[in-house]
């Protein structure tokens, strides 16, 4: 799914308006998937005191005519605070507005106490810098209106300064960067993105867009059911080459992933080739065996020694499809590898290290980083984190919303390293879907074993236990 943002936005309203469609129909849509939410979420609204706080923009006029639908359809409790005088108004707003006094809804100069269900549209994607005056005290009598349900029209207003918290956010066509990106995102809960009459065809062709957000079905295009004849050289050969001294465990659960998530063989070249689980093959790490194999995966637990270093080089100057991850990324950053056609995995630290950063300025500007040096190394780039950002080198971004601060334990990334590795073993092909399914399949099952495990309790090789529920969510 795309991602727009605010110019974005607004030029999909004025094309759409301009094929035919009145811009206070788009408007009355909106309302009718905020009203339609509020139905399903909150039912039966009659129980309800509810108060729409209205700005003085578009998205106030979306709130208008939520309040207008929710006392005519559903004969609802609903009363009505501005953040401005009506003089104010212009255009659909106004209109919602004068539809709105038609209608009877009481207007009330601030949030009374005991409402139940508070309806944010106050400020949209529009708003800029901190809020002020009379939408900073409305935005404080959100926060002050104990127990009530919140929910946000298009988006938190006030997010990114400590702005409204919502228990789910309703934006129209398409989400928008500001529900991804910022330390606040947490603040917009459940996100969902409804339709209103912007043919998808304005949003597909948007010339300068080229950002996207992860959904199961784009992890499911490369799952689909297997050809009765195949066998295990069908669905490549993975090489995972880690695993120095002391830590092999990073190599084996790169390579137990790998299997699971489908390769046909997997051979772990590691120091002294422990006992591993029976499924893999092993090989000496100063020796791997690299003729014959579909993907590398070079990194978990190699160690940083000169010889680490010089196998590096030698892996990277084969044509064979390279997943680097953990110790390789810290070498490509000491001796400035080409990593031209590689996928690298790094943490912002990593990250950090590969582009000459420090790791605040990495999480500070997530998304130019990631792009920025994935462009200018041709190389793709799977930044981890709190919203995983996969880059492109042409310059296209992958957003994830999957996983969970439970993730954030040892061995997390070597499970990552070995689902990409197994996932473009199979699918040689279609690098970038595989990319974007392993990094989905990866965050989906975190999902699954923290709802079951909790987060505290997670380890790496939980994720590999629920990756098959994972798979079947993204064929849904």
């Amino acid at each position: 799914m795309k991602v727009l943002t605010a110019r974005q936005m607004r030029e999909m309203d004025r094309r759409t308006i301009e094929a035919g469609v009145p811009g206070l129909i788009l408007m009355e849509n909106a309302a009718m998937r905020v009203v339609e939410l509020l139905a399903r979420r909150y039912a039966p609204l009659e129980r309800h005191h509810i108060v729409v706080c209205c700005g003085k923009g578009n998205n106030g006029g979306d709130g208008l005519a939520v309040a207008r639908q929710l006392r005519t359809r559903f004969a609802a409790r609903v009363e009505v605070v501005m953040a401005c005088a009506p003089e104010e108004l212009r255009g659909d707003a106004l209109a919602n507005w004068r539809m709105l006094c038609v209608c009877g809804c009481p207007v009330v100069e601030k949030i009374p106490a005991g409402a139940t269900l508070i309806v944010d549209a106050l400020l949209g994607t529009g708003g800029e810098g901190a809020p002020r005056g009379r939408v900073a005290e409305l935005i404080g009598g959100i926060h002050a209106a104990a127990g009530a349900h919140i929910v946000a029209v298009d988006l938190p207003s006030g997010l990114g300064f400590g702005g409204v918290r919502a228990e789910a956010t309703v934006t129209f066509a398409a989400p928008k960067v500001e529900h991804y990106f910022g330390e606040e995102t947490g603040r917009v809960g459940e996100l969902v993105v409804a339709p209103i009459g912007i043919p998808s065809r304005f949003i597909d062709d948007e010339p300068e867009h080229w950002l996207h957000v992860t959904e199961a079905r784009d992890a499911g295009k490369v799952l689909a059911p297997r050809a009765a004849n195949g066998h295990k050289g069908t669905y490549g050969h993975v090489l995972v080459v880690g695993g120095a001294a002391g830590k092999s465990g990073a190599a084996a659960m790169a390579g137990l992933a790998a299997l699971r998530a489908g390769a046909g063989l997997v051979t772990v070249a590691c120091e002294g080739a422990p006992a591993m689980a029976p499924e893999l093959m092993t090989a000496p790490l100063d020796e791997p065996p690299v003729e014959g194999k579909t993907v590398l995966a070079v990194g978990p637990g190699l160690g940083t020694e000169p010889g680490a270093a010089a196998l590096l080089g030698k892996l990277l100057s084969l044509e064979t499809p390279c997943v680097l991850d953990a110790d390789a990324l810290n070498l490509v950053a000491a001796g400035g590898l080409d990593v031209h056609g590689c996928i690298l995995t790094p943490h912002p630290g990593e990250m950090g290290r590969l582009a000459g950063l420090s790791t605040a300025e990495v999480q500070e500007n997530r998304l130019a980083v990631a792009r920025g040096f994935a462009q200018e190394r041709q190389c793709t780039l799977v930044l981890k984190g709190h919203r995983t950002l996969i880059a492109f080198a042409d310059g296209a971004v992958w957003i994830n919303p999957a996983g969970n601060p439970g993730m954030a334990t040892g061995g997390s990334g070597d499970v990552l390293t070995g689902l990409i590795a197994g996932l473009l073993a199979q699918e040689p092909r279609r690098p970038r879907e595989a990319v974007v399914a392993a990094v989905w399949l990866h965050g989906r099952a975190g999902d699954l074993a923290r709802d079951e495990l909790g987060e505290r309790c997670l380890i790496a090789t939980d994720l590999l236990r629920y990756l098959p529920k994972a798979m079947a969510d993204a064929r849904v």
